[in-house]
């Protein structure tokens, strides 16, 4: 099957294209070009077209978690996400049982072939190495050292999906850990930490390439002692998570961190819980009890935020509504970078020819209109 779409603006790989017909065949990227071509046209043509996003933090959407260690559940995410502009995702795990992350990733990879909705590229370990001043939502019963080992049985469960792990730096054994895990291709990244600057530093110089939320869960910015987040802010080669929902992180801050950095190393995601797209009102995540109302997921205990209810979608509008970068970027931002950032870059996040036709329309007020899947239309406004 082979048609053109016919749009305002394209945001392909090298640049942003203005008017024009891209080509889709047999579920792929084909050409991009200027005249418009014989054959079948589906227009969009006040319409703007750009890369599927990619969503390498989250935790549940639409009352199922991934942690419930249902393939149902996770199924139903999946196809959810499509409605968030999502077309590929890293299922994430919280802090637990060492036995219980692994039946998480058996379930995962025996049914890998069977899920609908948005492609998983992997898996998200977000803990258990972590340390407890820091510890958000996370479970600090399960908190325990790094261990490769242990790691490379999670891994074997997941027949190689684990494809990101995040860490604390203090914590013993973390540089050995990080310079082997890393060397084996799983993403390294740093979070849920005290650690001080030369802590994190040491783990980035032994391969750890990213940062968790950034701002959320770590030792902040002095200008005598770095913390985590100077690392975050002036380490090179490193990918920095951020949370763009207006209450992770001030959107003025967002921009500090995205001008130092340069968009190039930011990946918009969500770290969004069970009650995403779904109403206000008490939610678990992992084992604790959570209050969402007023935009937030907050946990009853203490009140600290317990993930989010952000869609990516609304992520990428907010940094534009925030005037913090250009749409070009703000997409970028949660495609591209995102899919490089955990080694899936050569399979989605961009428009180029021969990849998977995944691709969503927005209209100039950065709104999702369209979802599509390998050239099918999977989500409609």
């Amino acid at each position: 099957m082979e048609y053109f779409i016919h749009a305002n603006k394209f945001f392909l790989s090298s640049n942003v294209e203005i008017g024009g017909y891209l080509q889709v065949v047999n579920g792929k990227f084909g050409r991009y070009q200027k005249d418009k071509p014989d054959g079948k046209i589906v227009d969009y043509q006040d319409k703007w077209i750009a890369p599927g996003l990619v969503d390498t933090h989250i935790h549940g959407l639409l009352n199922h978690d991934v942690m419930d260690n249902d393939a149902d559940g996770i199924n139903e995410m999946a196809k959810g996400l499509l409605k968030c502009g999502v077309t590929s995702w890293l299922p994430t795990t919280l802090t637990a049982s060492s036995d219980q992350l692994k039946a998480v990733v058996t379930t995962i990879s025996d049914n890998i072939t069977k899920f609908d909705g948005a492609k998983i590229k992997g898996i998200h370990f977000e803990g258990p190495y972590y340390t407890e001043k820091h510890k958000g939502a996370q479970n600090p019963k399960y908190f325990e050292n790094p261990s490769i080992e242990e790691f490379h049985k999670w891994q074997n469960a997941a027949h190689g999906l684990i494809n990101k792990i995040s860490i604390a730096p203090e914590r013993k054994g973390a540089v050995e850990f990080t310079n082997v895990i890393s060397a084996e291709g799983v993403t390294v990244a740093l979070g849920h930490s005290d650690a001080t600057f030369e802590q994190a530093k040491n783990c980035v110089e032994a391969g750890a390439t990213m940062f968790t939320h950034t701002f959320n869960g770590m030792s902040g910015l002095d200008h005598r002692k770095p913390g985590m987040v100077g690392a975050a802010m002036s380490l090179n080669d490193v990918t920095d998570e951020l949370i763009c929902d207006g209450h992770h992180v001030n959107p003025y801050v967002v921009k500090t961190l995205i001008n130092a950095k340069t968009p190039e190393h930011i990946a918009l995601v969500t770290d969004c819980m069970k009650a995403g797209m779904m109403p206000d009102g008490n939610y678990i995540l992992g084992e604790f009890p959570v209050e969402v109302a007023n935009g937030t997921a907050r946990l009853k205990s203490n009140g600290s935020l317990a993930g989010s209810i952000l869609l990516l979608k609304d992520a990428v509008k907010n940094v534009v509504d925030w005037n913090v970068v250009t749409a070009e970027k703000a997409i970028q931002m949660a495609s591209a970078n995102a899919a490089d950032s955990v080694n899936v870059g050569n399979q989605c996040g961009r428009i180029l020819p021969g990849r998977d036709a995944d691709f969503i329309v927005l209209n100039n007020e950065m709104q999702l209109e369209a979802t599509y899947l390998d050239g099918n239309q999977v989500y409609s406004k």
